[in-house]
């Protein structure tokens, strides 16, 4: 069932009606809604194509945390070959929130991260609604060590609101995992790629996002901290959430302008949680055209573009 966001009514408004509409038709064969299913479907499309064109970044905000978006499972699903999940950081224990493994992608053997949210209430919490804790970043370290050790290019996909911020988790040293993921990402000698696919927060999403080429999906967010946050920092008040997303340019297109990420996946009218096929089809060819674009490369090239790429960000901003 489609679940609908808030600025979406006049969508939700006119497939409502059509729903009706059949329901009536079910029962009445003698009714024929043809036409006007016909229009009104027409009105929908073209209602979603408007709104869709002029989303502002709180509404991108929205529909890159809507719970029906595709999910780092659905992606790992319908584009890895021979998954193999590890699990553990051979220090502590299990974080189910930042998966890790290899797998194959068009026969090329490759490294995968993730941040899993959950699509259930029972996965939500198995997977900690994507928030990983420090045994999550020290196990994605382990599998960045296998990828440098064999030669292997590594691909994230990010999506998560954070690390999770628990007394345990700092007690475990949070601060200290992500930052020595994140180091370890910029030492790589194999080529790395990240994709934000939903939310890319803060540190949590830098700590597996420190990439050679960072993507982006065209309705995605991607910020040092999230706009409740930054509200409650600017104003004291989380309810102006809204005005921060506005100002903190942290849409595909704005960071695309500042050099954050190095380029946009797009997604049709709707976003991914409507066209999950096609946006699993534009992931793949970016992929595809990543590691084209990296085979051959020395370990010391690859290093050496992934240094450039990021002492250049900030560089000319006026």
């Amino acid at each position: 069932m489609q679940s609908y966001l808030d600025f979406e009514k006049p969508v939700a408004d006119l497939e409502g009606k059509i729903a009706e509409l059949k329901a009536l038709a079910a029962t009445d064969q003698a009714v024929s809604i043809d036409e006007e299913v016909t229009r009104l479907a027409s009105r929908a499309d073209e209602a979603l194509v408007d709104i869709y064109r002029k989303l502002t970044p709180w509404q991108k905000t929205q529909v890159a945390r809507h719970p029906q978006r595709p999910h780092f499972s659905d992606y790992v699903t319908g584009l890895i070959a021979d998954w193999v999940p590890l699990a553990g950081d051979r220090k502590f224990g299990e974080d189910a929130a930042l998966q890790a493994g290899f797998g194959r992608f068009n026969g090329q053997s490759v490294a995968i991260l993730g941040q899993e949210k959950g699509s259930s209430t029972e996965t939500r919490l198995k997977h900690n609604f994507g928030m990983a804790r420090p045994e999550g970043y020290r196990k994605a370290v382990r599998i960045m060590d296998m990828a440098d050790r064999f030669n292997i290019p590594l691909i994230s996909f990010v999506d998560t609101a954070g690390a999770y911020p628990g007394i345990g988790a700092e007690e475990r040293g949070q601060a200290e995992a992500i930052a020595r993921s994140t180091e370890r990402l910029l030492e790589l000698g194999v080529p790395n790629l990240a994709i934000i696919i939903g939310e890319g927060g803060s540190g949590g999403a830098i700590a597996i996002a420190t990439a050679n080429r960072v993507l982006m999906l065209e309705n995605a967010i991607y910020s040092a901290i999230s706009p409740e946050a930054g509200a409650s920092i600017l104003w004291r008040d989380a309810a102006k959430a809204q005005d921060a997303a506005n100002n903190m340019k942290i849409t595909a297109t704005d960071l695309l302008g500042f050099g954050v990420i190095d380029g946009i996946i797009s997604e049709p009218a709707g976003g991914a949680h409507r066209h999950a096929d096609q946006v699993l089809s534009g992931t793949r060819e970016a992929i595809s055209k990543f590691l084209k674009d990296f085979e051959g490369r020395s370990r010391l090239e690859v290093r050496e573009h992934r240094r450039e790429k990021f002492l250049a960000i900030g560089v000319n901003l006026s």
